[in-house]
């Protein structure tokens, strides 16, 4: 079903879509990000192009397909002197709080590096290429405040070519948002959604911890699958948090919720449970016997770009990537 098609039976209190749907009508972390989504995209579309050394996709002589896979995760930062396609005086969706330029930084040679793997080919982002392929779809970033910063990313380059028309707004901080391309009938969403199954954040009840049911998918976005083609899932930083995890009713165990009388769990095991959750729900709602189908990325825990602390005035004064070694 496409992003068209109206609700009908819906009910569910959660859904975006249930009191508005619109049919068609930071700053220092977005180079990662925008790489992050040229590399996913660059897998997910086959490239047009022949050539062994340029293309994850080869043909032999007899016209055969046969797979040339690279490792994007293997490279090195280089120079690039065309620098990025936006900046913090170009794009008008980058959050105030995280627009360098906006708030005087005097140097702008930080804009001017790029990914480069040491196998493959990784072509500069291509917007009007990427709109082709995603005409008539609906793309939906879901998890914590990364998956808003790829979100945030994609606008800013796909708006040097087509302007992003918000349609939805909703929640603190307008956690839940969701675009429209009117030249090419592309939605792109947002969905706050830090556990991806059903949490409550922060609670209240003894010390400041997270609540996280482990085999409840989060409706706030599961609800909305039935009109999504392409789904990128982040998680990972909120599972560091103390947190009491539940499972079919009953606590489960807890991570580093001193104070409470639970046992002790960690976060690996119980974030690979929220996880599989999350795809079980995609699989079973979106999957080959229900419509055209879905195409899922999961993105995991990403590096620091900043020095100190995120919550206590971290700043990112660095000019140049680490070297090798440099950081741990």
């Amino acid at each position: 079903m496409g992003v068209t098609s109206p609700l009908k039976g819906h009910s569910n209190s959660y859904s975006l879509n249930k009191k508005l749907f619109l049919p068609f009508s930071v700053y220092a972390p977005y180079a990662l990000f925008a790489l992050l989504l040229i590399a996913l995209f660059r897998l997910s579309f086959h490239p047009f192009s022949s050539s062994i050394n340029q293309s994850p996709v080869s043909f032999s002589k007899e016209g055969n397909v046969y797979e040339n896979p690279c490792n994007y995760s293997n490279g090195k930062w280089v120079h690039d002197r065309d620098g990025p396609l936006y900046n913090g005086t170009t794009c008008g969706t980058i959050k105030e709080g995280q627009n360098c330029i906006l708030h005087g930084r005097p140097d702008l040679g930080y804009l001017y590096w790029r990914w480069k793997p040491r196998k493959c080919r990784l072509p500069r982002f291509d917007p009007n290429t990427f709109l082709r392929l995603l005409r008539n779809k609906h793309i939906a970033f879901v998890g914590d405040s990364i998956a808003r910063n790829q979100l945030e990313s994609l606008l800013c380059m796909l708006a040097t070519v087509s302007k992003p028309n918000l349609v939805y707004t909703s929640g603190a901080d307008n956690k839940f948002r969701r675009w429209h391309f009117d030249s090419h009938k592309i939605v792109v969403s947002v969905y706050w959604s830090p556990f991806l199954v059903r949490g409550i954040e922060k609670s209240k009840t003894g010390p400041n911890h997270n609540e996280v049911y482990v085999d409840s998918v989060d409706e706030r976005w599961g609800a909305d699958l039935v009109h999504i083609d392409m789904i990128v899932l982040s998680i990972g930083h909120w599972f560091l948090h103390p947190a009491v995890y539940y499972e079919s009713g009953s606590v489960l165990c807890c991570h580093y919720c001193n104070g409470l009388n639970h046992c002790e769990i960690g976060f690996y095991g119980v974030m690979r449970k929220a996880i599989k959750t999350a795809l079980k729900t995609i699989i079973e709602r979106k999957g080959a016997n229900h419509g055209d189908g879905i195409d899922v990325f999961l993105t995991m825990f990403s590096p620091s770009h900043f020095e100190g602390q995120w919550d206590k005035f971290g700043a990112c004064p660095r000019t140049k990537p680490y070297r090798k070694g440099e950081k741990r």
